[in-house]
């Protein structure tokens, strides 16, 4: 058995509580890890609510998290190039707010050094996220690329592989943040009212493609003006608008596997002492809820992580 947090129903953050559950056996291709620390993003807390149950049904109890930092104790069948004692980070396969967690050996890292636990567990969801949705959008060098809420998790790991690709990037966020998004390379336009001619007077020869990481009523179909078409917009957090507007939506659960790809792009950025991902707040497991509260208000500046033990 294993000490977890989790809900046996839909609801609050008050919901979460600690629970007990089976140890994980991981199956082939996977490992098992004691897990340090847990990265959170706005899924968990969309899934928690009840919001998401036609796209991502689950069986209670249930333990939330999808991405995660530890050391690995035990390997699956045919699993030979992770070994017990090595240290990792990567997707989880469910569960990750939890002491053990399951990874897939092709979700998966190892971890240099060089960087902390909690760094690790902020980036595989959103480096996974940005590299899916740069390939999505097809978008290319020399390209202009609109990103809504450019300053959490997913648009700030965006915005570094954007520049690295040599891709212009515009992106909406609070002014507290604009000078953040200027040291990533982006143009800062501040969300809202007039976004539209904000955005125009920061890309007169137009936008090509846009990216809602944000949710926000309204941007959906100010993207597919600005860009020309639906089929130059993504988002990865308005499934609902999607539907109405026509716009491709993407929850990751693409045929095409894009962390290990994402993984090793943000190694290297790190290797090259590039990468920067800020963590807006860093707490202990028992406060999952406090954790989440915080990932609904909104405005998070990089990403909420969770540490375990």
């Amino acid at each position: 058995m294993t000490k977890a947090i989790g809900y046996t129903g839909y609801g609050s953050a008050d919901v979460l509580h600690p629970i007990v559950i089976d140890l994980p056996a991981p199956g082939p291709g996977q490992v098992r890890i004691a897990v340090r620390t847990v990265g959170v993003n706005p899924v968990d807390h969309k899934v928690r609510s009840g919001g998401m149950t036609a796209l991502i049904p689950v069986e209670f109890p249930y333990v939330p998290g999808y991405e995660a930092a530890g050391v690995v104790e035990a390997v699956g069948e045919g699993v030979t190039d992770v070994r017990p004692g090595e240290e990792v980070f990567g997707r989880t396969v469910a569960g990750a707010y939890a002491e053990h967690a399951l990874l897939g050996t092709t979700e998966l890292a190892r971890r240099p050094a060089t960087l902390s636990w909690e760094e690790a567990a902020a980036i595989p969801v959103a480096a996974e996220t940005a590299w899916r949705a740069l390939d999505l959008l097809g978008v290319q060098s020399g390209q202009t690329l609109l990103v809504h809420g450019a300053a959490g998790g997913v648009g700030t790991v965006l915005l570094q592989f954007a520049r690295a690709r040599g891709i212009r990037v515009i992106g909406t966020a609070s002014e507290a943040n604009h000078a953040r998004l200027r040291e990533l390379g982006a143009i800062p336009v501040t969300y809202g009212d007039g976004l539209a001619e904000r955005v125009r007077a920061a890309a007169p020869e137009g936008v090509d493609r846009a990216l809602d990481a944000a949710g926000q009523g309204g941007v959906l179909p100010l993207s597919i003006e600005l860009t020309g078409g639906a089929e130059n917009v993504l988002t990865i957090s308005d499934w609902v608008g999607s539907a109405e507007y026509g716009v491709r939506f993407s929850g990751g659960r693409e045929v095409v596997h894009y962390s290990r790809p994402a993984l090793d792009a943000a190694l290297e950025l790190h290797a090259a002492g590039t990468l920067r991902l800020p963590l807006h707040r860093v707490l202990p497991l028992a406060e999952a809820a406090e954790a989440h509260r915080v990932s609904e208000q909104g405005h998070v500046r990089g990403k909420v992580v969770l540490v375990v033990g």
